[in-house]
């Protein structure tokens, strides 16, 4: 699925499927409220994946972030798409997918004006193969970091809004392996497990 041809699954206030827009064209400065999901990859000494967005992103070009978040098509489930955007930006299969923050969504606007306005379950994905392939149009870096490195990027204003807000909620659950399965009853309705 090319970038371009990508839909994003528009939301009501009660987080039910209202329509379908076009990516792309959908963010601007008044970004419709859409599904999205942010995945968290943690390897077997807990260390995450954080990865810096390329440069030539149209929202939130050069932030860092964390390893990987993606918009569900249309009637796919939450797994299916963060295996699908694992593979696609940076090379990866995951052993594992738990869901931890099912609830989370959040709305930033970027320095050049451009909202994002998402309702954004975020899940863990553990791996044991850690070789990474960065998809150079969607990632620029991506690196290895211990979980106290984690939490001080938080504190950085080179750190996207999404992860910052991520990691105030992340914090108080620990070390990564230790987070605990939130379940799928959270999951906004529009999105199957």
């Amino acid at each position: 699925m090319s970038v371009h041809s990508e839909e994003i699954v528009l939301l009501n206030t009660a987080d039910e499927a209202v329509g379908t827009a076009p990516k792309l064209a959908s963010h601007h400065r008044d970004t419709p409220y859409h599904l999205a999901f942010s995945c968290y990859v943690v390897d077997p000494d807990g260390r995450v994946l954080i990865t810096r967005r390329a440069l030539g992103k149209k929202t939130f070009p050069g932030v860092w972030t964390g390893s990987c978040c993606g918009h569900p098509a249309p009637r796919e489930g939450l797994r299916d798409a963060v295996r699908r955007r694992l593979a696609t930006e940076l090379g990866l299969v995951p052993d594992t997918i738990t869901s931890i923050l099912p609830g989370f969504r959040y709305r930033a606007a970027a320095a050049d004006g451009t909202l994002e306005h998402e309702r954004c379950p975020v899940v863990r994905a553990t791996v044991t193969d850690t070789t990474t392939v960065p998809a150079p149009d969607e990632v620029e870096e991506a690196r290895w970091w211990t979980w106290p490195e984690c939490l001080k990027l938080a504190e950085r204003p080179e750190a996207s809004p999404w992860y910052r807000l991520q990691l105030a909620e992340l914090e108080p659950l620990g070390a990564p392996l230790e987070w605990p399965d939130a379940g799928i009853e959270g999951l906004p309705p529009a999105l199957p497990w």
